[in-house]
């Protein structure tokens, strides 16, 4: 019944989250004049309000601190604050491409996204690929390469949005920086950015001088807020092959709002056979998801294992259970940096001796 009950309020804020996050989608044509541009500074600084208020209401700065602590080197900060622009980037095109004619070429790079985390973790990570996965990699590669052989192409945008998540997951995995704090901290870094950008482009004057941008400036940053919050959740209470597999549904309602609410035809984004097999793709996906949910649910069972239930009463026993864990996971971050800088050291020396 646990398990049971997880499961459900992770899907409910799974598929909560793609519909908020399809609806920031069109906020651009909601908030003209503002340019796209002009639209995203704005929601960086938006988000970056709910989400010191949020962070601050649920008592997670501790963790937040803990973890910047274990950042000890020149190197590991180059490594943490790098990411930073490519988060700024993508923030920039999800706001941009709607207005501006290429919501099917950003929904088009949302399609690719999981495949081309996919193909880095097999060749790069040497993790292990179904079949179903081969499948899927195939079938869009082969609606990619047509493309490419019939336009010379594919739109730069398309190839921004899928090429540009997966070097800020890998950076930010290097570190194992958690979410809220990498979120947090590339938002703080944007902010003098993209408050200059409005001051210089007239974009605080044409916000406070336009009445129905005083209340879709705070609900660009709660919905902005709300969905990351409602995506953190169903990461926690789903596993990781549903959750995949749910993750599909944002770009398949972008792609349809891309259709009827901006208006786009399908050619101004690519071929309808590219479409199809990135679709046929998707559908091979959710397919190999669903297979590897089902099938550890059914080893689960008969091995009697049962979630356990993590938010337990009273509140206060499990605040202190939140600081403690998050000072062991600071403790064991620094351990293991220690024992790799060692690691390395030997692997140097032995790498001289083998020279001489």
């Amino acid at each position: 019944m646990i398990t049971t009950n997880r499961t459900f309020q992770g899907t409910v804020a799974s598929i909560s989250s793609s519909f908020l996050f399809s609806l920031m989608f069109l906020f651009g044509l909601f908030m003209q004049p503002l340019s796209g541009t002009q639209v995203a500074s704005w929601r960086v600084l938006m988000m970056l309000l709910s989400l010191v208020l949020l962070v601050s209401f649920t008592k997670q700065w501790q963790h937040v601190f803990e973890y910047l602590k274990t950042l000890k080197t020149p190197k590991d900060w180059l490594l943490f604050v790098l990411p930073t622009p490519i988060l700024g980037g993508q923030i920039w095109l999800f706001m941009w491409g709607p207005v501006n004619g290429y919501g099917l070429d950003v929904t088009l790079g949302y399609f690719l996204l999981p495949l081309v985390m996919i193909l880095l973790g097999r060749f790069l990570y040497k993790e292990n690929m179904s079949l179903w996965q081969w499948i899927a990699a195939l079938c869009a590669a082969m609606g990619v390469s047509y493309d490419v052989f019939q336009y010379g192409s594919i739109s730069w945008v398309t190839l921004f949005a899928c090429l540009g998540y997966p070097p800020y997951y890998l950076l930010r995995r290097k570190l194992a920086v958690p979410p809220v704090t990498g979120l947090l901290s590339d938002l703080t870094l944007l902010s003098p950015v993209v408050l200059i950008m409005l001051y210089s482009s007239g974009g605080f004057s044409m916000a406070t001088q336009t009445s129905k941008f005083w209340y879709l400036l705070p609900l660009l940053g709660a919905f902005s807020a709300l969905a990351m919050s409602l995506s953190m959740v169903a990461s926690r209470k789903l596993p990781v092959s549903l959750f995949g597999a749910l993750s599909y549904l944002e770009p398949m309602l972008l792609f349809v709002l891309s259709v009827t609410v901006l208006k786009q035809s399908l050619d101004e984004g690519g071929s309808l056979f590219m479409y199809g097999m990135v679709s046929l793709a998707l559908v091979f996906m959710i397919i190999d998801s669903a297979a590897g949910y089902i099938t550890r649910r059914r080893d689960d069972r008969l091995h009697g294992y049962n979630e356990p239930q993590i938010d337990t009463f009273p509140p206060r026993q499990r605040l202190i259970k939140r600081r403690i864990k998050g000072v062991l996971r600071a403790r064991r971050f620094r351990k293991i940096r220690r024992y790799q800088q060692r690691v390395n050291r030997i692997e140097q020396k032995i790498e001289q001796l083998h020279s001489k």
